[in-house]
This record gives C-alpha cells, structure tokens and sequence, in this order.
C-alpha cells in the first residue's frame, strides 16, 4: 500500500498528541460532534472521514483460490472488427470522414470523381439502345408472320372458291406455295431478333452490375426513374460523384491519403474498427495443458488501479489457441468476453482467471491488498454489519493466496465488507509503540483520537 504523506504524517502526530479529554471541542477541525466511545477494536468512521481518507471497501467473495489460475494478457481487436474501404476506379478523392471520428451504417466517408464512369454508363446506355431496336425487330418480325398467315388463308380460299367452280389458277397456288415457304423464315427471322433482344438484356445487366459494384449503389436505385425538370431520367445518368458510404459501425482508424489525391484502384483510401469487437488474449503455461484443456469459461479482471473496482470483471467464454511457443514453454488463450467494460479497450493489459476443478467448494476471500502487516501479526479491518459507519480490527486468519486474492478462514461472513483503499492508514491510526489502540474515533480532518 502507499504510505501516507508526511504531511498527513505530522498532522496526524500533533492531533494525536495534543488531543486529550479535557480538550476544548473547537481545537478540532471537525465540525461533527464526536462518537460515543466504540467498542473494544471498533473505529468510527464517518462518511466526511471516509471521504478525507479515500477510505474504499470491498466485498467478501466466494472463490476457488486453489483451483483459479491467473493468467496476464492484452485485450486486441478480433480479425473482423476492421474494415477497409478503397477504390474501385481511378479518381480523385474528397475525404468526408476525419481520423477518430465515429461512424454508422450508411454514413458518407469519402466521395470520387471519375472519367471511367461515364463509360461505364455508356455501356448501360448502349445496351438499352440495343434491347430497344431488338424490341422493334421483334414486332416487325411478329407482323411479317401475321401478314403472311393471313394472305396464305385469303390465297387458300381462293383457291378452293375456284376449284368448287372447277377453274384452277396455276398463279394463286404458285404464290400460296409461295407464302407457305416464306413462313419458316420469317419464324428463324424473329427467333433471331429475340436472340438479339436476350443478348443486349444482358450486356445491359453486366452494365449494370459493374456499375454498381463500382458506385456502391444498388442496380435497383441505378435504374429508378427520378424527375429532373420536366423530364424523367434513370438515376445513373444523375450521378456525377460517387460516394462510398459505412458498411460497419465503428470509428475511422486511418487515413491513408490526403483530402484531393488522385488515386488509382485498388488503393486503400480509409479504414475503420469497431472497438467492441475485442477479445482477450493470454499466455498459460503448458504444464497446465492437462488442466486448461476441458475449460470452456473464464473471467476477464482489470488490474489494481485507481477508479476501477477490484470486482469488475466480466465472464468470457474460452478457447485454446493454435499457438504454443516451445521455447518459452507457453500456449496461447483466447477469451471472447460476454459484454464490455468501460476499461476494456485494445492493447490494455489485464487476467484471465479460469476455474479448473469447479466441484471444489468455494472458500471465503477478500482482495490481498486489503491486509496490512502490524508488527509479527497480519490485520484487515472489517466494516461492522450493525453501524456502517464503524470498522473493526481484525487479525488475519489466512489461508491460500494466489497474489490478488487470499483465503480468510475465520472472522468472516459472506457478506461482510473489509477495507481496501485506507487499510495502512487506519493501521497506523491504531498501533502505538508496537501495541494497538484499537478503541477510538477519527475526526473529521482525519485525525485519529484514542479512547482512554
């Protein structure tokens, strides 16, 4: 634990020493009326002491201490948690997104201008002249066969007229042979107009589909009549720039040219990453194998530092990597955490515990840090269930400890909370030449007043 400052140090020791019973009540910074006597190993703690002294507690837990292995690693994005956006046709380039800057699906990050556009509208363009003319060859062809049907019919009945009359006209059945030999022509004639139509149909949606994978835009909304004027025009041959919109949410993680160049495909213009999708990545001992290699959950926790919470850690479910290092003796671990934390980030450095035999019971622990040594003897203080706002000395009956936490086998209750931040204070607020004076009060300011 930290020492206190000197300056605490001498605050302390003036207080202490020129505090006594007969004492006038206004000598003290305090502004609170003093406590009525604690206890035997009791130590009253207000709130505003509490507060000057950053006095934090933490909560008994119940843990497999012998059966939890702990293991550092490093949180790092998840291979599909990047996404790059680049070029598909040379052009130049308007940045529309900044560095860091946060985006959503459908958002605009950059936009281009290019001269391989327009030909690949001219293509679309041309295929729908074709799939026009070929429409029109196909009704010409549709009409060539009616009229030939029908002057074979007229020229049909004629002929049978005059065979009633007994007259044959040589001429009649000569062009009614002749109309009946034209009709297979005209049949290939207008299959061969279709062939045509079906060929420039998919000239145009090969068109299309370039377009599209070029633009971004779907071939629906290429297609979709919009009024320009008086005038209604497919939206392509609106479409001057073409602007490349977010596919992922996330933020813009690089910039890979400046706002203006002129870019050739398939160059990479920006990428982005969801910092959400992280996972946990850590170092076990191969030795432990044979323990690790049934274990499908773990618990991610930070490491001791100010402002988080000993206890917030998140469960995540785990894997054995395909890495092993022979020469370090190690293997890889890969924890996929079930929700995030605000201290989860990529590259930050945290534990993996994993429970190895879960049919062990669980024992009462608290975090290691919350014991101090006071001579020959270990001590945490315990926050009283029956007055919050009073803390008891208690000496540690420890048991196993895997470095953060520590097995108390007796003076405990499940859920009991022990002091964290402000253990070493209040140790030396209670020890006096080796011997403690547990029984007393702190004022306000910190000070601490022992009972006589």
């Amino acid at each position: 634990m930290t020492p206190v400052p000197a300056l605490r140090h001498v605050a302390f020791l003036v207080l202490v020493i020129g505090c006594s019973p007969e004492d006038d009540p206004s000598r003290h910074l305090s502004a609170e009326p003093e406590s009525i006597a604690a206890p035997p190993d009791r130590i009253d703690l207000p709130a505003m002491v509490r507060s000057n002294l950053g006095i934090t507690f933490a909560r008994v837990e119940a843990r497999r201490v012998a059966q939890t292995l702990r293991v550092p690693g490093s949180f790092e994005l998840q291979p599909l948690a990047r996404h790059e956006y680049g070029m598909s046709l040379p052009g130049r380039v308007e940045l529309l997104a900044d560095q860091y800057q946060k985006v959503e699906p459908g958002q605009p990050l950059f936009r281009f201008q290019s001269s391989s556009w327009p030909a690949l509208l001219h293509e679309v363009i041309s295929g729908e002249q074709d799939i026009a003319t070929t429409l029109s060859e196909i009704e010409v062809g549709k009409a060539r066969q009616v009229e030939a049907r029908r002057k074979l019919e007229l020229a049909r009945g004629r002929i049978q007229s005059l065979a009633r009359a007994d007259f044959k006209r040589a001429d009649l059945e000569a062009e009614a042979a002749e109309l009946e030999a034209s009709l297979p022509r005209l049949l290939a004639e207008l299959r061969l107009a279709e062939t045509r139509n079906a060929n420039a149909r998919r000239t145009r949606e090969h068109a299309l589909h370039r377009a599209s994978a070029a633009s971004g835009i779907p071939e629906s909304e290429l297609v979709k009549e919009i009024v320009v004027g008086d005038t209604t025009v497919p939206t392509y041959s609106t479409i001057d720039w073409i602007v490349v919109h977010a596919l992922e949410p996330g933020m813009v993680e690089a910039l890979a040219i400046t706002d203006g160049a002129y870019v050739e495909p398939p160059a990479t213009i920006l990428s982005t990453v969801d910092p959400r999708r992280v996972r946990f990545r850590a170092l076990a001992l191969q030795a432990d194998l044979p323990r690790l290699i049934t274990a499908t959950t773990a618990r991610i926790v930070p490491p001791r530092s100010p402002g988080i919470a000993i206890e917030e850690g998140v469960q995540a479910s785990l894997t054995l990597g395909l890495e092993a290092h022979p020469e370090e003796r190690t293997m890889t671990l890969l924890a996929t955490p079930e929700e995030l934390a605000p201290w989860i980030r990529p590259g930050v450095s945290a534990f993996l515990e994993v429970e190895v035999d879960a049919s062990a019971a669980p024992e009462l622990a608290i975090p290691r840090s919350a014991i101090v040594q006071d001579g020959l003897t270990h001590v945490f203080f315990r926050r009283d269930p029956a007055h919050p706002d009073r803390v008891i000395r208690v000496e540690a009956d420890m048991g196993i400890s895997d470095g953060v936490w520590v097995v108390i086998q007796s003076g405990l209750m499940r859920d009991d909370e022990v002091v964290l931040e402000g253990a070493y204070e209040l140790k030396l607020a209670t020890e006096s030449s080796g011997a403690p004076q547990a029984q007393g009060h702190f004022h306000a300011d910190g000070s601490f007043h022992g009972e006589k």
